[in-house]
């Protein structure tokens, strides 16, 4: 036999290191993170966890083609094949990543719940299986009656196949206790965001759309009814002022909804810029504008409302539980245009007063409460306090 030898295992006890899981994140279409919220999330997560010891494989979209599995930043990335299967092809997807996982691993971490009835496959082979359950994906407008009817449907299977239940808003995670009072344990764990400082977002970026620094209002939402994207731009121009309002998302007009917003309400003040992807110019946007416009309403913690907030932006957001429990006393909140008008209003007057006010509350809330470190401190203490001991290691130390 050559090659060296594993170090034997060391017996348990106080000086022992914790023993590594074995985890798996799925429902994400990978990492590095290019997409949304999941993809960013899954990222943040695994490269922390896998700083701290752990083995953490994060399951990754693929062609038709096989992919062998990847390393980045230390974290296992393995590719399954998504079907061309229109709407179900995110569905086809994520039972092709449960099925794969469902042995050899200590946890499996499933991020959505549209898959659920598939997150038995773990579980009859004693893998822990924790779903994220996000926000109120069933009252999505995007979805249709037949696809709503399922997302509810999954969101009760959940509950019954789920050893917990992990939602980002505290407000999420009661109305799960709530409503299913037998079913998984419900806990809340938040999102994340990283700190942004002016200095660290270039005006120069600005002149791509011929903007100002801090003389124009910003909204970054994809232009769904729940997002209230309508309102917003109502609310707007009800206010009437000279600082152009943009909204970066993809208002092409390909849903009726979108061609609503396109067709009585663009003009130079209201700017619909479309999707902006880079990172640099997206900071520069938040960063540099006079306040930030939040109309989300059926999320729980919404990524763009922790980044604004990361921005020191001045928020106005639609007046829901969920945003209320993220912002906290650094947002001015509305539910009707003529609410947003007034706040709209406040900023322009007020804005050279109170910014630098504003601005430190709302990164103080984010340095308290939703760093990545501390999100990752969490979900490790409660891996570690749920999942046993790796098989592979109780076997070795007797």
């Amino acid at each position: 036999m050559t090659g060296s030898l594993a170090p034997a295992p060391q017996a348990p006890g106080a000086d022992s290191p914790p023993a590594s899981l074995r985890i798996a994140i799925l429902g994400a279409r990978g990492i590095p993170a290019s997409y949304g919220g999941f993809e960013t999330f899954a990222e943040q997560l695994a490269t922390r966890l896998v700083a701290r010891g752990h083995q953490v494989t994060v399951y990754a979209e693929g062609g038709d083609r096989p992919v062998a599995d990847t390393l980045y930043q230390g974290v296992r990335v393995r590719t399954r094949r998504r079907p061309r299967w229109g709407a179900a092809s995110v569905l086809a997807y994520d039972c092709a990543c449960l099925w794969d996982a469902r042995r050899d691993y200590d946890l499996v971490y499933m991020l959505g719940y549209g898959a659920a009835w598939a997150c038995w496959w773990p579980r009859v082979f004693g893998v822990p299986v924790w779903i994220n359950v996000d926000g109120l994906e069933w009252a999505r407008s995007k979805w249709g009656w037949g696809a709503r009817l399922y997302l509810r449907c999954m969101e009760w299977v959940t509950t019954k196949v789920a050893t917990r239940l992990i939602a980002d808003a505290e407000a999420i995670a009661q109305r799960f206790r709530q409503t299913y009072p037998g079913g998984a344990p419900s806990s809340f764990i938040a999102y994340g965001a990283e700190l942004v400082q002016i200095e660290d977002a270039d005006p120069a970026v600005l002149s791509a759309w011929g903007l100002q620094a801090h003389r124009y209002m910003l909204v970054v939402a994809r232009p769904e009814p729940e997002n209230h994207v309508l309102e917003i731009v109502q609310g707007y121009v009800r206010h009437g002022g000279d600082w152009p309002l943009v909204v970066v998302g993809d208002v092409s007009g390909a849903t009726p909804y979108q061609r609503q917003l396109l067709g009585n309400l663009a003009s130079d003040r209201v700017r619909f810029v479309g999707g902006v992807y880079d990172t640099a110019q997206l900071k520069s946007l938040r960063v540099h504008a006079a306040c930030y416009l939040h109309g989300h309403s059926v999320g729980g913690t919404n990524p763009s409302l922790l980044e604004a907030l990361a921005c020191g932006n001045w928020v106005i957001a639609h007046d829901n539980p969920f945003n209320r429990e993220v912002a906290r006393d650094a947002a001015d909140y509305f539910q009707t245009p003529e609410q947003l008008a007034r706040s709209l209003d406040h900023v322009v007057t007020q804005g050279a007063t109170l910014q630098a006010e504003r601005s430190r509350r709302a990164r103080g809330i984010v340095a308290e409460h939703y760093t990545w470190d501390g999100i990752a401190d969490a979900y490790e203490a409660l891996m570690r306090a749920e999942c046993p001991p790796p098989q592979r290691l109780k076997a070795a130390q007797r």
